[in-house]
């Protein structure tokens, strides 16, 4: 009988957790060890650390986290040479997974481990399109495999020599794969759902901007709205904490249950992130908002080279969802937009702009962890 294939997969945050456990679930010939949060540890994982340690974004965040990563990247690095895995794949959180494999890279028992064939797949291209184009070539040196989310990306890694291919959005067979799941169901309230993030980080910031969008809506004569949050295990608890404090009433749903609570949603108030491609795959009308350090939002804007950040807005090329960052995500600047997606015609155009999307997500109608889970296999049995 042969040996398991043995994977070393990290996963940083939600995102990556989500798919992370999708993909063990397409390997059930493999054994699992690494980092990752509640899917992942449903999945059958036992997370070296709390998956949380590594939901850091944003430069002055990570550096005040440094310690802390930096005792997670060495403890990573052991567990990956005691392990001895065929493959480490990890799903994004770029910076913690080559900040691993360029210490693994340098030690004598790491060495040791790729004369053996260890492998370095990595989940989720940076968008080197949008900013820091030298990244491709960074990427190029420290991983032997890239699954990429769209045929655009490929060539921006392809031309320095890295192996990557185009598996689609992860989510999108979930959702754009079960159209049950994108049946909006007819409720009498119409439900205003915020959505303040994964990070604890983007959830300190963006929850008291929905915290004012809630008291003015609730408060200036709006009918018939409720508020819902969908919570995650990092930051449900802090949110429970909040909201308390809100006077207002709020409906808090898992993160098991956010698709549900999507399809009842009238509005959305969302950070940019991936929930923003969930609402569009699901034809949610939404208003993306995102706070960040103000030193990290004045370098972004120095070195980023694309219009809008919701990942629809780039695929189509113009502004479907409204977008609101940094000092412009203030409350008062939001109202008029929020007013206008009330109006039914506003409403239909955004839908209609969101359904022309759909074939946008999907890689031929596979799904990606198949994908993925095929491409790790075929690495180690060549």
């Amino acid at each position: 009988m042969p040996n398991k294939l043995k994977v070393f997969i990290i996963a940083g945050e939600v995102s990556g957790d989500v798919l992370g456990a999708r993909i063990m679930s397409e390997m059930t010939d493999a054994e699992f060890v690494g980092i990752g949060g509640e899917n992942m540890t449903s999945a059958g994982l036992e997370s070296l650390f709390p998956m949380a340690d590594l939901s850091v974004m944003g430069v002055i965040e990570v550096a005040a986290h440094a310690k802390t990563l930096t005792r997670r990247i060495k403890q990573t690095v052991d567990a990956i040479i005691a392990a001895a895995p065929d493959v480490v794949l990890t799903i994004d959180s770029p910076g913690f997974a080559r900040s691993v494999i360029s210490r693994l890279r340098r030690m004598a028992a790491g060495r040791e481990l790729i004369a053996r064939g260890l492998k370095f797949h990595h989940v989720v291209a940076p968008q080197v399109w949008a900013w820091r184009a030298g990244r491709a070539k960074k990427y190029a040196k420290t991983f032997d495999k890239l699954y990429a989310f769209f045929d655009f990306e490929v060539p921006y890694f392809t031309k320095y020599g890295l192996d990557t291919v185009a598996v689609g959005h992860p989510i999108a067979g979930a959702i754009l794969g079960q159209p049950e799941r994108r049946k909006k169901q007819v409720v009498d309230e119409k439900i205003i759902t915020m959505i303040p993030g994964s990070r604890m980080s983007e959830v300190r910031r963006l929850l008291p901007l929905m915290h004012d969008m809630a008291r003015i809506i609730h408060s200036c004569g709006y009918r018939g709205y409720r508020f819902a949050i969908p919570t995650v295990e990092t930051t449900a608890e802090y949110i429970a904490t909040e909201v308390a404090k809100w006077n207002i009433p709020v409906e808090l749903v898992p993160a098991d249950g956010r698709y549900d609570l999507y399809a009842r949603t009238y509005i959305a108030i969302a950070a940019s992130g991936t929930v923003s491609a969930e609402l569009a795959m699901m034809h949610v009308p939404a208003i993306i908002v995102y706070r960040m350090n103000p030193i990290t939002t004045w370098l972004v804007r120095q070195v980023i080279k694309v219009r809008w950040v919701s990942l629809v807005n780039i695929l189509l090329g113009r502004g479907v969802y409204p977008e609101f960052l940094g000092p412009a995500a203030d409350a008062s600047n939001i109202m008029p937009t929020f007013d206008e997606l009330i109006i039914p015609s506003v409403r239909e155009k955004m839908t209609n702009s969101l359904r022309s999307a759909d074939d946008m997500w999907l890689r031929g109608g596979a799904d990606a962890a198949r994908l993925i889970a095929d491409g790790v296999r075929a690495a180690v049995n060549r």
